[in-house]
C-alpha cells in the first residue's frame, strides 16, 4: 500500500485525521506487543508504536485496526474494541483510537511500517515512546496485567 504524506496545513481546524491502533496483550506473559519504525510519516520523532494506521475510505475501524495489524506484525487478531483515544500535543489534527487486540492467529513477523517487533511489560512501555504516552493509557496498560 502507497504510503499517504498529510499536508495538515490544508486541513481546516476541527478536521481530525484518525488512527486506529492495536494493543495486543498476551495474557500469559503479561506483556505487550509494540514495533519499531524506521520513519513516520505523521510523527517524525516516534520511534516504537503500537501496530497501527489510517483506515480506509469507509472502512469499519475494527476491520482497519485488524488490517493494519496484519500488514505491520502478520498477526491475525480479534478487535475486543475501544479502549483509549487521545489527541497528541505534537500533533493536535491526529485523533489516536486503541483498540484492545486478541491474537487468533498467524507467525510474528516485522512488516510493512515495522522493522523490529518487541513484546514489552506495561510497566516498561514508556521508556520506549519518545512521544507524549498518556497516564490514562499508562494506568489501563497496567491494570491489564
Amino acid at each position: 500500500m502507497e504510503e499517504v504524506q498529510i499536508d495538515w496545513k490544508k486541513h481546516r481546524k476541527g478536521i481530525f485525521v484518525v488512527i486506529v491502533l492495536g494493543i495486543i496483550f498476551n495474557p500469559l506473559t503479561k506483556k505487550v506487543l509494540i514495533g519499531r519504525r524506521v520513519r513516520d510519516p505523521h510523527i517524525k520523532e516516534l520511534t516504537w508504536a503500537f501496530p497501527g494506521g489510517k483506515p480506509e475510505y469507509k472502512e469499519d475501524l475494527d476491520d482497519a485496526v485488524k488490517r493494519e495489524i496484519k500488514e505491520e506484525t502478520n498477526l491475525d487478531v480479534e478487535s475486543l474494541g475501544p479502549v483509549f483515544a487521545k489527541t497528541y500535543p505534537e500533533k493536535i489534527e491526529l485523533l489516536s483510537i486503541y483498540y484492545l487486540c486478541e491474537i487468533k492467529g498467524g507467525e510474528e513477523k516485522a512488516g510493512e511500517d515495522f522493522v523490529e517487533l518487541k513484546w514489552v511489560s506495561p510497566n516498561e512501555l514508556e521508556k520506549y515512546f519518545n512521544t507524549s504516552f498518556h497516564p490514562k493509557l499508562k494506568e489501563y496498560l497496567l491494570s491489564l496485567g
